[in-house]
Order: C-alpha cells, then structure tokens, then sequence
C-alpha cells in the first residue's frame, strides 16, 4: 500500500498541510522599522506600515490554500522575547553576549525575572491577534503563536532572590500563562500554537552528554509539568499545538539530536492537540521516538527545510511519511516546513518567492497523500 492509498481528509487544526507561523519580512516592513528606530517615523506610523504588510500576506496566504493563517510574526523582532518580555515579572536587557548559533551570534537581546510573574491583561500581543483575526475574517482560521513557558527554564533568567526554587517560579508561570491563553480564547482565537526549543536544547547530543542523568531527568519532568499546568482547564474548542525547534537563526542552527532522550516525556506526558517536529535532516535523527505517542492528537511532520530555497523532491516527502506511518497512523501525521521562515526579523535566506514554493510543496504534498 501507498501512501497515497488512504485519504483522511481534515477539517480541523492542525491541517494536512500546515505552518509554522513566521514568514519573511518584506522591504517595506524593514525600512518601517529602521525608520522607527532611527525616529523618522511614529509608532503610529510604524504599526500602519504592519497592518498594510500584514494584510497582504493574509491574502496571500489564503491564496495559496492555507486553511490555517498567521500574521507572520510581523510585528515581531525575535519569536519569543517580544511576548515574554511582555509578562509582568520579566523585562528585556541587552546582555554581554547574543545566543549562538552554528558559526554565528545573534543580536545581544534576552529576558530577565525582575518580580513576581503574573498575567498581563494589557499585553500587546492581544490587540495585535485581534487584528489578525479581522484581517483573515471568515477566509480561513486565524493561528496565534506564542513561546513556551519552558523557554523560561533557560539558565540566567530566574532571579533566585525573587523565587528561591524553581517550582515556586513555574507555579506563576503557568499561572500567567493559564489567564492568557483564556484571554487569548475570549478574543476568538481557537489555533494557538505553544513554540518551544527546551525541548530542542534537551535533545541536543552535546547537553546530554554534559548532563547527569539525574539533572536531565529533572529538567525533563519539570519540562513536562510545565505543559500540563498551562493545558489545565483549556476550553475543549480551543486547539493548543506545540512546535519543537533546535534553533532557526538566518538559516542556521543551535544544536543536533535525536527526539529520543525526551521522547518518553514530550510525546508520553503532555497532551498537546499537535506537535510540529523538525525533521528536515540528519540532524533530527529517526522517526523512532515516535513510538512513544499513544495521543490522540497530530503529528505534524516538518520534512521541508526552510532554511534553503531548493525544493525537496515529493516522492522523497512521501517515503519519509510512509516511514513515519510505522509508529503513528497516517491519519494522524499531517505535513509542513520544519520551522518558520524568519523565527528573528533577520529572517531565513531565501526569497519570498522561493519561500512560498516551499509553502505550495507542501500543500501539494499533503493533497496527494491525504486528499485534502
């Protein structure tokens, strides 16, 4: 039997074929914001420049078949510090060093806890989900994408006279992240996508081999609690996805391995609707961790890199599904690019053009093998 032998069509999210959520920034935006760094133009001026970009690449997006839609993370510079610093307890600071990539440093930017952690009701990232939501109307779904509370855990972050124990600054944690994904649900949303490289940073081979396996173990459970204390009391319409990431920087990397050594725990311990795993090369290993999900959610294979503009051959994407159909059913696997195409505002080097070939692959992909 082929894979194309079974068609399972889908009518929610995640899609057969589906994203990530950030695409590259146009021309226009980039000049926008360097104008408003450098005080040539207001910050109403700036937002105007957003919404006109934004909604172009709404339209563009329902044009080439996206039944899930984003805003492309347009207003955003990194994919996870706008909204953490966005928290009350946490602020941005530029540190000594930027993070580091495969043979390059990022921008100097990070967060810090600098009190207690608690829901923001007046987070920017509301209003601008509302205006997404507006953009796409009744075209297609509108998918809001926000970091892990996991990307927290990160060493350095914590201030440790505010919350002397780590459980006791998780607790706040999820509880902030609990009121707004409730917020996020009272504005409409019904698609919002948790994206997390916590996960990613413990499977790469260099940290587990530096870390003990009682301190893997620990960071693993306290990883996974984590999830299960924001998924607490999610409305039952509302479908919460995550994505794992080993890093997307101007198309390079932070890190190699296999899901293997938090298979168990990511794929047996959390209850996501979705996860949206890197796999577009060697880097990610097999599909064996797999075995381990026994959900009954999806498993978005992200088989397409969009890292480069080269096109991945379809007949290559479906044995690479076939293979992954030996531990999850086929109708529970769906398709999409193994991140999104600009995680920072730098973005990913390949043209617009060449990013949305990759985008129709696959859609085309997802309709051969699935029908939909």
């Amino acid at each position: 039997m082929t894979v194309a032998a079974e068609k399972s069509t889908r009518t929610v999210a995640p899609f057969r074929g589906d994203q990530v959520g950030s695409f590259l920034r146009p021309k226009a935006l980039k000049d926008a914001r360097q104008a408003f760094v450098s005080g040539s133009i207001s910050s109403e001026e700036l937002r105007k420049a957003e919404d006109e970009e934004i909604n172009r690449l709404v339209d563009k997006q329902v044009e080439v078949g996206l039944k899930a839609v984003t805003d492309g993370e347009f207003r955003r510079s990194w994919w996870h510090l706008d909204f953490l610093e966005g928290l009350t307890g946490i602020e941005g600071y530029v540190p000594e060093h930027g993070y580091f990539f495969e043979g390059v440093e990022t921008e100097k930017y990070d967060v810090r806890n600098t009190g207690k952690i608690a829901f923001n009701p007046n987070h920017p990232f509301f209003k601008d989900f509302v205006y997404l939501k507006e953009s796409v109307g009744d075209r297609a779904l509108p998918k809001a994408t926000i970091p892990s509370p996991n990307q927290l855990l990160h060493q350095g972050i914590r201030d440790e006279t505010i919350y002397p124990t780590v459980e006791a600054f998780c607790e706040d944690i999820q509880q902030a992240y609990r009121e707004t994904i409730q917020e996020f649900y009272r504005l409409g949303c019904r698609y919002l996508q948790i994206d997390d490289c916590f996960w990613g940073v413990l499977c790469y081979d260099k940290v587990v081999e530096d870390l003990s396996e009682e301190e893997l173990t620990n960071l693993k459970e306290l990883s996974a609690k984590n999830v299960q204390g924001i998924l607490k009391d999610k409305p039952a319409d509302l479908v919460i996805t995550t994505h794992i990431c080993r890093g997307n920087y101007a198309s390079t990397f932070a890190g190699s391995g296999a899901y293997e050594p938090v298979a168990k725990e990511l794929f047996g311990q959390t209850d996501y609707d979705g996860y949206f795993l890197e796999y577009d090369t060697e880097r990610s290993g097999g599909f064996e961790p797999l075995r381990f999900y026994k959900g009954q959610g999806q498993i978005v294979l992200g088989l397409i890199t969009s890292k480069t503009g080269e096109l991945e051959e379809k007949e290559d994407i479906k044995a690479r599904i076939q293979e992954a159909a030996k531990y999850v059913p086929l109708e529970q696997l769906c398709l999409s690019t193994q991140c999104g195409f600009a995680s920072t505002e730098e973005g990913n080097h390949l043209t617009e053009e060449e990013q949305w070939n990759k985008v129709k692959l696959v859609l085309e992909v997802a309709q051969e093998v699935w029908g939909n």
